[in-house]
């Protein structure tokens, strides 16, 4: 089992090393195509992906954060994310075909 991290935000790295995840690889472009049985991916995807991996076995943990008004747009340093109640939550997407 391998732990994904795509992200392309500093702040998010730091945040989640501070937290003590666990992360195999962190990188800044996802492709569905390398998930396998088990693996596990973090981060902020479209819907399309997150499904996709949950369709190839894998598991996805949305980055979610409250973000006000005011910091929307700016990048993020692992003080704002806390602030802003960065949290990691598991979601299971399913594609209707």
């Amino acid at each position: 089992m391998t732990t994904w991290f795509v992200t392309r935000h500093s702040g998010a790295r730091e945040w989640a090393e501070e937290k003590g995840i666990h992360v195999d690889y962190v990188i800044d472009h996802f492709e569905p195509s390398r998930i396998a049985l088990g693996d596990c991916v973090l981060g902020t995807l479209p819907v399309n992906l997150a499904a996709e991996i949950c369709d190839r076995g894998g598991r996805y943990f949305h980055l979610s954060l409250d973000v006000p008004l005011q910091l929307r747009g700016k990048e993020l340093t692992k003080d704002y994310m806390r602030e802003c109640n960065a949290r990691l939550e598991e979601y299971k997407i399913e594609r209707i075909r």
